[in-house]
């Protein structure tokens, strides 16, 4: 079992978008843009979906780390805090996932 962390790729992610090296993928793809950072999410969680629908798990979980390293990616480029993300799925998570969705406004 690994201690690596979203918290640990965060900072990774943090550190490459304002490197200098021109090799990095992080900061090129920071450099793109947001519309470009969601597209590669999108198509990344496509990806998971399809390992899972296939129920290849070696697939799945390749295309997991991907969605979360993409989805760091588009946090960091919109300026949203992983904190602050895991300070909502604290909120959630102290009441029933039906409670808290009800809590939601209609769409």
């Amino acid at each position: 079992m690994t201690d690596f962390t979203l918290s640990d790729l965060d900072a990774i992610i943090a550190a490459r978008a304002t490197s200098a090296d021109e090799k990095s993928y992080t900061r090129k793809l920071i450099g793109k843009g947001v519309p470009k950072c969601a597209q590669k999410l999108g198509e990344e969680a496509v990806e998971a979906a399809i390992a899972a629908a296939r129920g290849d798990q070696a697939e799945l979980t390749a295309e997991a780390a991907d969605v979360l390293y993409h989805l760091l990616v588009l946090l960091k480029a919109c300026d949203v805090p992983l904190q602050d993300v895991m300070a909502e799925l604290q909120r959630r998570t102290a009441q029933t996932g039906l409670e808290e969705k009800a809590s939601r406004p209609a769409d």
